[in-house]
Protein backbone atom coordinates (compact mmCIF):
# COMPACT_ATOMS: atom_id res chain seq x y z
CA UNK A 1 0.00 0.00 0.00
CA UNK A 2 1.48 3.37 -0.66
CA UNK A 3 2.00 5.97 1.97
CA UNK A 4 -0.01 8.49 1.43
CA UNK A 5 -2.96 6.32 0.69
CA UNK A 6 -5.66 6.78 3.98
CA UNK A 7 -6.19 3.62 6.25
CA UNK A 8 -9.40 2.30 7.29
CA UNK A 9 -9.41 2.79 11.00
CA UNK A 10 -12.16 0.06 11.07
CA UNK A 11 -9.99 -2.52 8.84
CA UNK A 12 -9.25 -6.11 10.89
CA UNK A 13 -6.03 -6.60 11.59
CA UNK A 14 -3.59 -9.22 13.14
CA UNK A 15 0.15 -9.25 14.78
CA UNK A 16 1.98 -12.39 15.70
CA UNK A 17 5.19 -11.94 17.31
CA UNK A 18 7.30 -14.70 18.45
CA UNK A 19 9.70 -15.12 21.02
CA UNK A 20 12.10 -17.44 22.87
CA UNK A 21 11.76 -18.51 26.59
CA UNK A 22 13.66 -15.75 28.11
CA UNK A 23 11.57 -13.37 31.00
CA UNK A 24 13.22 -10.54 28.37
CA UNK A 25 11.01 -11.33 25.64
CA UNK A 26 7.94 -9.72 28.29
CA UNK A 27 9.17 -6.61 27.57
CA UNK A 28 9.69 -6.60 23.63
CA UNK A 29 6.28 -7.71 23.70
CA UNK A 30 4.94 -5.15 25.90
CA UNK A 31 6.61 -2.25 23.76
CA UNK A 32 5.35 -3.58 20.09
CA UNK A 33 2.05 -4.04 21.53
CA UNK A 34 2.09 -0.26 22.68
CA UNK A 35 3.48 0.74 19.30
CA UNK A 36 0.98 -1.38 17.31
CA UNK A 37 -1.85 -0.35 19.31
CA UNK A 38 0.02 3.12 19.10
CA UNK A 39 -0.03 3.14 15.44
CA UNK A 40 -3.59 2.20 14.89
CA UNK A 41 -4.80 5.27 17.32
CA UNK A 42 -6.27 2.46 20.12
CA UNK A 43 -3.74 4.56 22.66
CA UNK A 44 -6.41 4.32 24.94
CA UNK A 45 -6.63 0.72 25.11
CA UNK A 46 -2.59 0.16 25.55
CA UNK A 47 -2.11 0.75 29.72
CA UNK A 48 -4.94 -2.17 30.22
CA UNK A 49 -3.23 -4.37 27.00
CA UNK A 50 -0.25 -3.98 28.09
CA UNK A 51 -1.24 -4.89 31.41
CA UNK A 52 -3.15 -8.33 29.80
CA UNK A 53 0.10 -9.12 27.89
CA UNK A 54 2.55 -8.75 30.35
CA UNK A 55 0.29 -11.63 32.58
CA UNK A 56 0.03 -13.78 29.74
CA UNK A 57 3.31 -13.98 27.94
CA UNK A 58 4.89 -14.16 31.37
CA UNK A 59 3.14 -17.37 31.77
CA UNK A 60 3.51 -18.42 28.61
CA UNK A 61 7.12 -17.74 28.90
CA UNK A 62 7.64 -18.76 32.94
CA UNK A 63 5.34 -22.28 32.87
CA UNK A 64 6.66 -23.82 29.83
CA UNK A 65 10.42 -24.69 28.25
CA UNK A 66 9.61 -24.20 24.64
CA UNK A 67 9.05 -20.73 22.53
CA UNK A 68 6.04 -18.26 22.62
CA UNK A 69 3.94 -15.85 20.54
CA UNK A 70 1.97 -13.04 21.49
CA UNK A 71 -1.13 -12.61 18.87
CA UNK A 72 -2.96 -9.24 18.83
CA UNK A 73 -5.84 -8.91 16.65
CA UNK A 74 -8.34 -6.18 16.04
CA UNK A 75 -12.00 -6.92 14.45
CA UNK A 76 -15.36 -4.96 14.68
CA UNK A 77 -14.45 -3.18 17.89
CA UNK A 78 -12.49 -5.90 19.84
CA UNK A 79 -8.84 -5.91 20.56
CA UNK A 80 -8.29 -9.78 21.23
CA UNK A 81 -4.78 -10.21 23.03
CA UNK A 82 -3.30 -13.57 23.33
CA UNK A 83 -0.37 -15.70 24.52
CA UNK A 84 0.79 -19.08 22.61
CA UNK A 85 3.09 -21.84 24.40
CA UNK A 86 3.82 -24.96 23.09
CA UNK A 87 2.77 -26.89 26.53
CA UNK A 88 -0.88 -28.23 25.43
CA UNK A 89 -1.88 -28.86 29.20
CA UNK A 90 -4.69 -26.25 30.60
CA UNK A 91 -3.62 -23.16 32.29
CA UNK A 92 -3.96 -23.10 36.25
CA UNK A 93 -7.57 -21.72 36.95
CA UNK A 94 -7.75 -17.56 37.87
CA UNK A 95 -7.64 -17.25 41.40
CA UNK A 96 -9.64 -14.62 43.30
CA UNK A 97 -7.56 -11.32 42.10
CA UNK A 98 -8.74 -9.78 45.59
CA UNK A 99 -7.52 -12.41 48.04
CA UNK A 100 -3.84 -11.70 46.04
CA UNK A 101 -3.37 -8.13 46.00
CA UNK A 102 0.07 -8.67 48.09
CA UNK A 103 0.82 -12.01 46.29
CA UNK A 104 3.81 -11.45 43.82
CA UNK A 105 3.30 -13.98 41.96
CA UNK A 106 0.31 -16.19 40.89
CA UNK A 107 -2.19 -13.82 40.34
CA UNK A 108 -2.06 -13.43 36.43
CA UNK A 109 -5.19 -15.08 35.44
CA UNK A 110 -7.41 -13.40 38.02
CA UNK A 111 -5.82 -9.89 36.51
CA UNK A 112 -6.96 -11.14 33.37
CA UNK A 113 -10.18 -12.22 34.32
CA UNK A 114 -10.81 -8.96 36.23
CA UNK A 115 -9.47 -6.51 33.22
CA UNK A 116 -11.12 -8.02 30.63
CA UNK A 117 -13.94 -8.30 28.85
CA UNK A 118 -13.75 -11.71 28.06
CA UNK A 119 -11.00 -14.56 28.38
CA UNK A 120 -10.45 -18.16 27.35
CA UNK A 121 -8.02 -20.58 26.22
CA UNK A 122 -8.02 -23.29 23.88
CA UNK A 123 -5.47 -26.38 22.95
CA UNK A 124 -3.59 -25.56 19.36
CA UNK A 125 -2.08 -28.32 17.13
CA UNK A 126 -0.05 -26.77 13.86
CA UNK A 127 1.96 -28.43 11.77
CA UNK A 128 3.07 -31.57 14.50
CA UNK A 129 3.36 -29.02 17.26
CA UNK A 130 0.92 -28.97 20.09
CA UNK A 131 0.25 -26.57 22.28
CA UNK A 132 -2.18 -23.89 23.63
CA UNK A 133 -3.60 -20.61 23.60
CA UNK A 134 -4.42 -18.22 26.00
CA UNK A 135 -6.49 -15.08 24.76
CA UNK A 136 -8.40 -11.91 26.40
CA UNK A 137 -10.63 -9.35 24.65
CA UNK A 138 -10.94 -5.92 25.40
CA UNK A 139 -14.60 -4.46 23.65
CA UNK A 140 -14.91 -1.15 22.68
CA UNK A 141 -18.29 -0.66 20.54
Amino acid sequence: MPENEPVDPAAPWEYTLYIPNDLRAVTVCRRTLRLILTMHGLIRLVDTAELLATELVSNAVRHTKGPAALRVRWAAGVLRVGAWDADPGPPEPPGNVDALTDAEEGRGLALVRACADLWGWQPLARGGNRGKYVWCDLVTA
